[in-house]
């Protein structure tokens, strides 16, 4: 053991892990999934265009845009993007996709904390971010002095809070991640990390543990963040939903799974 800091070790592990060649898409259903895609898309979309309808302009701060999926979409509408980045890989991935778009401006982000500092925006979007996130309530509460007036915050794609979820949606949710992990070929790494979870037992200097810190501390508390955001906005809107890996477990669980996932939409920045 190094003696790393959490914090610390959460950064250390996103440039590690998200290194050269990484491939987001294939264990992220919000990238796999067309129609959990869609949703999260038309969500960022909605918030971009009722600045643009209203103002004519939109400047956008998407935190943490990993080969940016939901950057081209809001871009595509005509918004200025600023975008961050931990893995300095990511980073020059999207400096190389967005080389021809001066609507687009990428910063590397080494200490998760540049979304914090910089110019007025109208919109922070936050993409299966938090969970990521040690104090994810304080980093929320950083973003807020750069969000204008009438402006919105949006995040998409994190694990609902634990202590809050039934035992049947935690067994049919690891139920299905773990029918994933059979096709993939790394199931023991999948056993060895349930393991530690259920011992509440984690590694600072194991990526498995600390790039997907939602696992350290029980999912996102999403009733912390609505209290963090309503102050500051006129409407906090919870999406609650079904997310999984595959394919046909996600297309059934739309229909008939336990809610293991959110989005937050805060509008009418106050």
């Amino acid at each position: 053991m190094t003696g790393l800091t959490e914090p610390n070790a959460v950064a250390q592990h996103q440039s590690v892990g998200f290194g050269e060649g990484f491939d987001y898409t294939a264990g992220s259903p919000h990238l796999r999934h067309r129609a959990l895609r869609a949703k999260v898309v038309a969500a960022c979309q909605a918030a971009v265009r009722d600045v643009l309808d209203r103002d004519g302009r939109c400047r956008v701060l998407e935190v943490g845009a990993g080969h940016g999926t939901f950057t081209e979409h809001v871009a595509a509408l005509g918004a200025e993007v600023w975008v961050t980045e931990m893995s300095p890989a990511s980073a020059d991935f999207l400096a190389r996709r967005f080389v021809h778009n001066d609507r687009v401006h990428v910063v590397h982000d080494p200490d998760g904390t540049a979304g914090a500092r910089g110019p007025e925006v109208d919109v922070v979007l936050a993409v299966s971010v938090l969970h990521h996130i040690p104090d994810y309530v304080g980093a929320v509460e950083a973003l807020l002095p750069r969000i204008a007036p009438g402006g919105a915050f949006v995040s998409y794609q994190d694990p609902l809070w634990y202590p809050r979820r039934s035992r049947l949606s935690f067994a049919v949710d690891r139920g299905a991640y773990f029918a994933w992990r059979v096709t993939r070929g790394d199931l023991l790494r999948g056993v060895a990390s349930l393991g530690r979870r259920l011992r509440h037992a984690h590694d600072p200097e194991n990526p498995s543990d600390m790039v997907e810190y939602h696992v350290v501390r029980q999912g996102v508390d999403e009733q912390a963040l609505v209290a963090a955001l309503a102050p500051h906005f006129a409407s906090v809107e919870v999406d609650r939903y079904w997310s999984t890996q595959a394919g046909w477990l996600q297309s059934a669980g739309e229909r008939i799974g336990p809610r293991t996932t959110f989005g937050i939409t805060a509008t009418g920045r106050v």
